[in-house]
């Protein structure tokens, strides 16, 4: 997997290993969303939840976010992101959380030493190990507002299976969805 454009544009990242239960974002998934997010990036705060190998928030910094803030709870996953971080020298522009974000999500703008994230992306697992449907992308998106975490013009962007019916949530506003494949990417903005 590689950077698609800003100051890191080419550079390879690494990824997990097969045994490891990780759906990384396609590269047509995050170009599109990185047009879309073009106006938003440079000198954002970028939080990236079930952050995985890292590649939606390492992006956001090649592209100019001032710091992205990565959660995520498998520690292998966690050992990735910070060897793709230290091999393109980023370490200063990112906190690494372990943690949970199916729970409470106050503790991460403390954690990352920001006041709020202007942009959170979520890209929760659409599959449990028995290959039941998950249906984690609504519950998140009430946890980021009761956390109170994203800033007042702030977006929050879920890739999330077809088949997840995301409702509404008091406070947010959809603006845009685009499906790839079996996955939407559905955007949104505080009310």
């Amino acid at each position: 997997m590689k950077i698609i454009a800003g100051a890191a544009r080419g550079r390879t990242i690494l990824t997990t290993s097969k045994d490891v239960m990780v759906r990384p974002i396609s590269g047509r998934m995050r170009q599109s969303l990185f047009d879309v997010l073009k106006p938003m990036v440079t000198g954002s705060y970028f939080l990236d939840l079930f952050a995985g190998t890292g590649a939606v928030g390492l992006e956001a910094l090649s592209r100019g976010a001032l710091k992205a803030c990565f959660v995520e709870k498998d520690p292998r996953c966690l050992k990735v992101i910070g060897k793709n971080l230290a091999r393109l020298k980023w370490e200063d522009k990112a906190v690494i959380l372990r943690g949970n974000a199916l729970g409470s999500l106050s503790w991460t703008t403390h954690r990352a030493g920001v006041e709020a994230f202007d942009l959170i992306f979520l890209g929760p697992p659409y599959r449990d190990e028995a290959n039941r449907m998950l249906a984690y992308s609504n519950p998140v998106l009430r946890h980021i507002l009761e956390g109170k975490i994203l800033a007042p013009n702030g977006w929050v962007i879920c890739q999330h299976h077809k088949t997840e019916d995301l409702g509404e949530t008091k406070g947010l506003k959809s603006f845009r969805r685009t499906r790839y494949g079996d996955s939407f990417i559905s955007y949104f903005r505080r009310q």
